[in-house]
């Protein structure tokens, strides 16, 4: 589309006006280039597409391209990206690998420097990025804000190392995103104060309240392990201006199915003016930012989509540049072949390496919940043979294992609950944030099969019990797939079955064990350095 001239009719959404109005977009090379008001009203609606205001394309386990191929289906345009996982696993090779990547798309991709690779200093990651590097970074045009500071008490502190990164930020005239859950009052303060612009961890209605009162922006996030929708919802009313929509971390199964378009609907049907929803979708990333993302205006790119109604949102074709992306819920870009860059170098281990010494008294249970980053702490005795911890599965008690991929280590070992697996064991190389391989099992043996399948995988998902043996590649850095999106969607729904045969009831396992490895969020973590205490930000023992 782009050497011709064609126009498109329907009912216009202008969001900056606050109005609608039958009218006809006059597109040339790739950029609207005049708008007509029709007499007569039209059966669908031209929208702005929407823009995914935080994510992380790399937990989608497909490349950017791939992303793009399955987004416009759903209405998305433009994404704003952290590569922070595949930076800890690459470094800033891994940020530009995205970018290059990205290149190869008509999806509009907007990049962010990571500020926090290590997330902290008690984890092994495969790269470090220093404030020279950042700053670097942050030099480049396509390079547009600064990635989530989750380094708070860094901040709090005012750290020289992560400040230097702040200033770089400023000093280049770019946005700087936040991470500060359950951050309140003069901590909070502070932490805005050295220019923090964003957050998306809010972890109810008052303290999001309070961070907008200070000047931030809110990022409602419904992805598929965090789901604050229910929760922020209602900020809209009030603070459309201040609230956008994101992501975070979109599964492929979850990718397939919806994306904003998901939290438009549901905004809707909770009542809320579309003109705020859309606002939100659409308009407030553009305007944070600064992206060359089009609104429907003369001038801009013709960046939107075409929805059946206001309510329903049925995406019916998505533009990007011109240029016709999706159609019938079928995307119209290509699959890329991608490149293949990849770090890993664990050796398979030994089932005795999984062996958990125990003292007498009670043990640090890790208490994980279904869909949720934060994690609960159990004191209990654990089930004791021959001196050696061992899964309780009456009491739901299970091994959790991380295994360095990066260098050679012995595996850490603890105890977690609500797994709740009769049989077997699962184990994945998507681990937030450094990317180790992490696992929960029943059994010392299953334990080691499966983490020894991802290592013979060089990094993947796998599944081990009894005869069962299901594993997923994902040859890009231990967290991305080659492969067409809706085939990878596929086979991940199947290993999650899996993991419910063996009788978790947990609705999405790997997603459940791949934040068992975050550091940065409350309450006990594991990494391969062993148990950490994340709210006082120290180690601690499984026995003490």
């Amino acid at each position: 589309m782009q050497g011709e001239t064609v126009t498109i009719s329907g009912n216009i959404v202008d969001i900056l006006k606050g109005r609608i109005f039958p009218g006809t977009l006059l597109i040339s090379g790739g950029r609207i280039v005049g708008i007509t008001q029709d007499r007569q009203p039209c059966s669908t609606f031209i929208i702005p597409g929407f823009i995914d205001a935080h994510v992380h394309i790399e937990s989608s386990m497909l490349t950017p391209s791939e992303f793009a191929r399955v987004a416009v289906t759903h209405g998305t345009v433009a994404c704003v990206c952290d590569p922070h996982e595949i930076a800890n696993v690459l470094g800033v090779n891994g940020v530009e690998y995205m970018v290059e990547d990205s290149k190869k798309s008509l999806f509009k991709f907007f990049f962010g420097a990571p500020s926090c690779v290590p997330a902290t200093p008690f984890e092994t990651s495969g790269a470090s990025i220093g404030p020279g590097e950042v700053a670097a970074l942050l030099s480049r045009d396509d390079i547009r804000y600064l990635s989530e500071v989750m380094n708070y008490p860094g901040v709090i502190a005012r750290d020289p190392s992560i400040m230097a990164k702040i200033e770089a930020a400023r000093a280049h005239g770019k946005r700087i995103d936040g991470h500060a859950p359950g951050l309140t009052g003069d901590a909070l303060a502070r932490y805005v104060g050295a220019g923090i612009s964003t957050d998306h961890e809010a972890l109810d209605r008052h303290e999001a309240e309070e961070k907008i009162s200070l000047g931030m922006k809110i990022l409602i996030r419904e992805g598929s392990a965090a789901k604050d929708f229910e929760r922020l919802h209602g900020l809209l009313d009030k603070h459309s201006g201040m609230c956008m929509f994101c992501s975070d971390d979109k599964h492929p199964d979850d990718l397939v199915m919806a994306h904003i378009d998901d939290l438009v609907r549901r905004s809707i049907r909770k009542g809320h003016d579309p003109m705020k929803v859309l606002r939100c979708a659409c308009l407030n990333p553009v305007e944070h930012y600064g992206l060359p993302v089009g609104l429907l205006r003369k001038g801009d790119p013709a960046d939107f989509a075409i929805v059946d109604n206001l309510g329903d949102f049925t995406v019916l074709q998505t533009f990007i540049n011109g240029n016709l992306a999706a159609e019938g819920g079928k995307t119209l870009l290509d699959h890329v072949q991608p490149l293949v860059r990849n770090v890993f170098h664990a050796r398979p281990r030994r089932r005795e390496e999984f062996g958990l010494r125990a003292t007498e008294g009670p043990a640090n249970i890790i208490a994980a919940a279904d869909g949720q980053l934060l994690t609960g702490w159990n004191r209990e005795t654990p089930a004791v043979i021959d001196g050696y911890a061992v899964s309780d599965v009456g009491r739901d008690i299970l091994k959790i294992a991380v295994v360095n991929r990066y260098r050679e280590c012995t595996p850490s070992v603890g105890l977690i609950r609500g797994f709740g697996l009769k049989q077997g064991a699962l184990a994945s190389s998507v681990a937030h944030d450094s990317h180790n391989i992490v696992a929960v099992g029943v059994s010392d043996e299953d334990l080691c099969t499966a983490v020894n399948m991802v290592i013979a995988r060089r990094g993947g998902l796998a599944a081990a019990g009894g005869s069962v043996r299901e594993s997923i590649a994902l040859p890009i850095a231990g967290l991305m797939s080659d492969r067409d999106g809706w085939e990878v969607a596929s086979d991940y729904s199947r290993l999650q079955q899996v993991v419910r045969e063996f009788g978790s009831p947990l609705k999405a396992p790997f997603l459940t064990l791949s934040f068992m490895a975050l550091l940065v969020i409350p309450r006990l973590k594991m990494s391969d350095q062993g148990l950490f205490d994340a709210q006082a930000f120290t180690p601690v023992k499984v026995f003490d």
